[in-house]
Parts: structure tokens; C-alpha cells; sequence
């Protein structure tokens, strides 16, 4: 796996994080590429003040952070703390980190963005850049060429302005905006929908997953969530903050910790909750990698539907490392609750760790399996 970027007589060493062990993927791709050499053709005087959104792993911002005043704006918890890494690893400059729910910086010379996966959060980033940047800045967007649909364009042209695209080069492209389309889009952050037969109304950002609608692995969950007189559980992998709301309904005692890598998630989850629980119990939400530095041995129950791509690639070392943590921090006796796809064998890996007769399936359906881990 490569580590060492090479551009322009210039040498920059990253890693993804968490740092694995045998890591095949690396931490920047072609479009990182493409966006530095074109910038750097551009021969910009230095000390501009330059917004990057959506820095998968920092490569962008390590870069540019030489010469430049750089804010990296990113829902990724994970992204955060790469880019932090990265950033001291090659001695960088600092560089200001924000959130997506962040306000854009004034008097911004130049945007860089890692086109999102996400319509709605590329729909939400378009407005705020449409309402908060000079319509002569120069917006520089980036993604694989077959993910540029003349629907993205269009997406562009009606939240952003006048939009154009490059010659494709490493199956990216680039695609050229500015801030000047009329009249100005107001976009809500908010959707909010209702969960049915459950009597819950939930508000989502616009990067939570699944926020137009329950997905069908939480759907099921909701059925099978544990009525015990919990005295505590972690929401790890929170989203919208469904599950929670359910298990605090059923464990009206309980203390409840949500966690997600992604920002909206959390902000999400803790808007849900107050919402709509009567009785306000003990709440915490945080964005963090899984469970880092929680206490080994502190929690009684977690219920996890764990993602299976981080970023733009799909893996399950996120899942792993969840099922790995969860062991960590439950108690003796304590029990992790997870759905997953039945084709993941999620099974064999919490067998893994938890030993096979620790295992047990809840429940399944033709597309899910509910299964429960308990720490002897």
C-alpha cells in the first residue's frame, strides 16, 4: 500500500485512520491528485485563504496548509482526526477544522471540494457555499468521472451558479462553479418524517444515513430491542437516533450515550431524543471513532447497525473494530446487540471474539440477522 505522495518535487507521507495493520487502501486518490495539480499549474500567489470540504484523510489539506491559510470543513469525525495526524506527521501548518453545520469563513479565495456521496448533503454544502462565498471565488469540485451525472450538474447549476466540467484524467473530474445563481436557494436543514406504529417524529440532517426514511435493518431492530430494566446502553452508530428513542422508551431508567463518526448524526440523535422522550434521562452524544477511550468495563448493553464503507470504500474493519470496542467496554455479563446483512457473517466474527456459545441469533428475515453477543 502506498503512503508516499509525489507531486511537483514534493514528498508527503499519509496513512488513513485508524492506522491497520496490513492496510490495502491508501490515504488520497486521483481526484486529490488532479485538484493539487491543477492548482499548483495555476501558480497561486501565497497566503490565500483556501476552504476544502470533504478531505477524506487530510491530503488535501497537508498540501495547501504550506502556503496557505487552510479550513477543512468535513461531517467526518474520522476525517478530523486523519487530517490531524497527517497534518503533524509531515510538520505541517495548522489548519482550522469545521464541521459541515459550521458557518463558512469570510473572505474565502478559493473552494476545494471531494464531491459527497450524499445528494442532500451535497444539496445543503451548495447552498451555504451559494449564500456565504463571493460569486468571483473560484469553486473546484472533484469526483470519479461516472459519478458526475448531468443530474449532479444540474444540482450544481440551480443551489451554486454557472458550472462547467473538465476532460476526465484517472477516471476523475473536475468541475468548475461559482456562487452566483438567482434567486439565492434557501435549503431547510432539516427533513423530518414520521416512524410508523412507532409514534416517534424525527428530525435528520442532511448527512445522516438514511435520513429520508427508516432503513428496513433499523426497521427491523425496533422489534427486537430488549425490555431489561437497563440501568445504561451505547447507541453505537447512532444515525437519527431511532434505536435510542426506542430502548429509552422500554428502559425508562436507562443512562444513554449515543456515538457516530459523523457530526449531523450526533446533533441529530440528541435533537430526536429530547424530542420525543417524555421523561428526560441521563443523555450523552458524541462524535468519536467507535469507542475510543471509553472506560474498559463501563457499559451494560450496546446496540450497533454497524456501516460497511468508509468514505468512498467498502470494508468491514469499521464493523470489526465496533464488535473489538464493545467487547473492551462492556461489563462482565454485558450484551452487544447487533443487525447486519445476513451475507457479512457478522456471526463468525462476534464468535470470534465473544467464543460460539456467547452467540446467539435474535432474530432474521430474508435480508437481516439480529444477533446478540454477551461478555462472559
Amino acid at each position: 500500500m502506498k503512503t508516499e505522495l509525489s507531486l511537483f518535487e514534493r514528498t508527503l507521507t499519509f496513512h488513513r485512520f485508524p492506522i491497520r495493520n496490513n492496510e490495502l487502501l491508501q490515504a488520497w486518490d486521483a481526484g486529490d491528485e488532479y485538484l493539487i495539480s491543477h492548482i499548483e499549474e495555476l501558480e497561486l500567489t501565497s497566503s490565500k485563504r483556501i476552504l476544502i470540504l470533504n478531505d477524506s484523510f487530510g491530503a488535501l489539506s497537508c498540501w495547501f496548509s504550506a502556503q496557505h491559510q487552510v479550513f477543512m470543513m468535513s461531517d467526518s469525525f474520522i476525517a478530523h482526526k486523519a487530517t490531524l495526524e497527517n497534518l503533524k506527521r509531515n510538520s505541517c501548518n495548522d489548519v482550522t477544522l469545521l464541521s459541515t453545520m459550521d458557518e463558512i469563513p469570510n473572505e474565502i479565495d478559493l473552494v476545494l471540494m471531494q464531491i459527497p456521496r450524499n445528494n442532500r448533503h451535497l444539496v445543503w454544502i451548495l447552498s451555504k457555499l451559494r449564500q456565504s462565498v463571493d460569486e468571483k471565488c473560484p469553486i473546484i469540485s472533484v469526483n470519479k468521472a461516472k459519478e458526475i451525472h448531468s443530474s449532479t450538474l444540474q444540482l450544481f447549476e440551480k443551489y451554486l451558479g454557472d458550472t462547467k466540467t473538465s476532460l476526465a484524467w484517472k477516471k476523475h473530474r473536475l468541475v468548475f462553479s461559482f456562487a452566483n445563481c438567482t434567486p439565492v436557494p434557501n435549503v431547510d436543514e432539516e427533513v423530518r418524517w414520521e416512524v410508523e406504529n412507532e409514534k416517534m417524529s424525527l428530525v435528520n440532517l442532511p448527512n445522516v444515513y438514511s435520513g429520508e426514511s427508516l432503513d428496513q435493518g433499523a426497521r427491523l431492530l425496533l422489534e427486537h430491542l430488549p425490555s431489561e430494566d437497563l440501568t445504561d446502553f451505547i447507541d453505537l452508530g447512532c444515525g437519527n437516533g431511532v434505536l435510542s428513542i426506542k430502548l429509552a422508551r422500554l428502559n425508562p431508567n436507562a443512562s444513554i450515550t449515543c456515538v457516530d463518526e459523523s457530526f449531523m448524526a450526533v446533533e441529530a440523535a440528541r435533537r430526536n431524543l429530547n424530542n420525543n422522550l417524555q421523561t428526560q434521562p441521563e443523555i450523552t452524544c458524541i462524535a468519536n471513532n467507535c469507542l475510543d477511550e471509553f472506560e474498559t468495563e463501563s457499559a451494560s448493553f450496546i446496540v450497533c447497525n454497524p456501516p460497511f464503507h468508509q468514505q468512498q470504500a467498502i470494508t468491514d474493519h469499521i464493523a470489526w473494530q465496533m464488535f473489538c470496542d464493545s467487547k473492551q467496554v462492556l461489563k462482565k455479563g454485558g450484551k452487544l446487540l447487533v443487525i447486519g446483512n445476513r451475507h457479512l457473517g457478522y456471526d463468525i466474527k462476534l464468535a470470534r471474539l465473544f467464543g460460539h456459545t456467547q452467540v446467539k441469533t435474535v432474530a432474521s428475515n430474508n435480508k437481516f440477522v439480529i444477533l446478540q453477543a454477551t461478555k462472559y
